[in-house]
């Protein structure tokens, strides 16, 4: 079998850390490294929400993304240069925010927004999973300020949320897709799950062969591998900041 460019098993994450509370002024923030991808996560909570929420008791979760121009082998403008938020930018963010929607008990949060920004320092593929399992662990973290301080009743969340990519390259399916496994693979998937196993959200796609059921099963079976160390990971990193 063709070995994996930093040698990993093909079951295998990339070497991952959450280092927590690294903005002085955010509710809540994290980086996370997951090989050579860095991300920076923080959590902000505004006493608003948006035009629909108002009025309604219920709260809200969102989320922007962004890559340092730097974060690549070439310089990428950044989106305020270019007057418009690229569409790749749009697609990521809202998949964030859906996301982390979901492990949100939004009565239980109040009239109030949580904005999740997740900027990426360095970009070695899964740079919008690593955003999600970064961001709940920022997110995690406010909403413990905030029952601290006496602003929620009830703790807000109602389960982890985390996320990894899985895909095949030269037939064989690999877990956790550095990016020059990304860039050529044959199919490519993004698995968003709870804390409890189940789905949240699946991206799957194939670039040229259509792939079969039995390999999706085998995709999902390494994503929910990767999943279950991404959610220790997670609940360390939580628990370290006391």
């Amino acid at each position: 079998m063709p070995s994996r460019p930093d040698n990993r098993a093909n079951d295998e994450i990339r070497p991952t850390t959450i280092e927590v509370n690294v903005l002085p002024y955010a509710e809540g923030s994290a980086m996370i490294t997951m090989g050579e991808t860095k991300v920076l996560c923080a959590a902000s909570v505004e006493e608003r929400v948006p035009p629909f929420r108002k009025g309604s008791g219920r709260g809200w979760v969102t989320a922007e993304y962004a890559m340092l121009p730097r974060s690549t082998m070439t310089r990428s403008e950044r989106d305020g240069r270019k007057g418009r938020v690229d569409g790749r930018v749009q697609e990521i963010q809202r998949l964030i925010g859906r996301s982390l929607r979901a492990g949100i008990d939004f009565e239980a949060l109040g009239e109030r927004s949580i904005f999740i920004d997740c900027d990426v320092l360095v970009a070695d593929g899964g740079t919008r999973t690593a955003s999600i399992t970064g961001g709940f662990v920022a997110l995690a973290l406010a909403t413990t300020r905030m029952h601290v301080a006496g602003l929620v009743g009830a703790d807000p969340l109602r389960w982890p949320v985390a996320a990894v990519s899985a895909g095949i390259i030269g037939g064989e399916p690999r877990l956790d897709l550095s990016y020059i496994e990304d860039s050529a693979a044959d199919t490519d998937m993004n698995c968003v799950a709870a804390g409890d196993g189940r789905f949240i959200e699946l991206q799957g796609s194939a670039e040229q062969e259509p792939f079969s059921r039995q390999e999706m099963d085998e995709l999902l079976r390494l994503a929910g591998s990767g999943l279950t160390q991404l959610f220790a990971l997670q609940r360390q990193a939580i628990a370290s900041a006391g």
